[in-house]
């Protein structure tokens, strides 16, 4: 399969073959399921805390006799059962993360990848370097390369004027070949590649 190469105008600038094997049938679906979910639960903070009776404040003193008062016994006003007192089986601070191996990671990434070039959703160029770092010329670059939507832009390198120009545009998310992820090609509408990134990234999936 190949790849049509752009220049940030639009116009074409040749292709580029594809290296790596495409997967065309339902191998690695699982892999993607598994990896998508770790890559959520590491996005939790897991923070939720609450305090049991022996750590919210209060006196342990027995607040009235046990009898002879004609009031239900008590033990403690920090008691679960009285108003501010403890809490019964709250959450408490703990690590949601998932262990993902890393053949998982890149069987994951290959067949997300190859889910979106087979739908057409990745566009390529040859190179994105922004003259300044104004909004107005990404966006000029967005609309001559005809992308709609969500899009997800993967560089070689996080050029300055890039990064400053993007951070405003709406649905837009900037990343590098090197950090790039499952969930971040699922996301998109459509992926922008630079040729350079797209070929770090093949690299990537030829340890698998």
């Amino acid at each position: 399969m190949k790849l049509v190469v752009k220049d940030i105008n639009g116009a074409d600038q040749g292709e580029l073959e594809i290296r790596f094997p495409l997967i065309q049938d339902g191998r690695g679906t699982q892999a993607v399921h598994d990896t998508v979910t770790a890559y959520l639960a590491a996005q939790r903070s897991g923070t939720a805390c609450t305090k049991t009776k022996g750590e919210v404040s209060g006196s342990g003193r027995k607040p009235w006799p046990q009898k002879g008062t004609g009031r239900a016994r008590a033990g403690m006003i920090r008691s679960p059962l009285w108003r501010g007192g403890g809490v019964v089986f709250g959450p408490k601070p703990r690590d949601y993360t998932k262990k993902v191996n890393a053949k998982t990671r890149l069987l994951a990434l290959r067949k997300a990848l190859s889910e979106r070039l087979l739908a057409g959703d990745v566009v390529l160029v040859d190179s994105l370097k922004l003259e300044s770092h104004k909004t107005k010329d990404f966006v000029k670059v967005l609309n001559a390369l005809q992308l709609e939507g969500t899009t997800l832009v993967v560089t070689d390198s996080l050029d300055r004027n890039l990064r400053l120009a993007s951070r405003n545009v709406p649905n837009v998310e900037v990343t590098t070949a090197n950090t790039l992820n499952t969930y971040q090609v699922l996301w998109p509408d459509k992926l922008l590649f630079t040729r350079n990134a797209f070929q770090l990234v093949e690299q990537r999936l030829s340890q698998q």
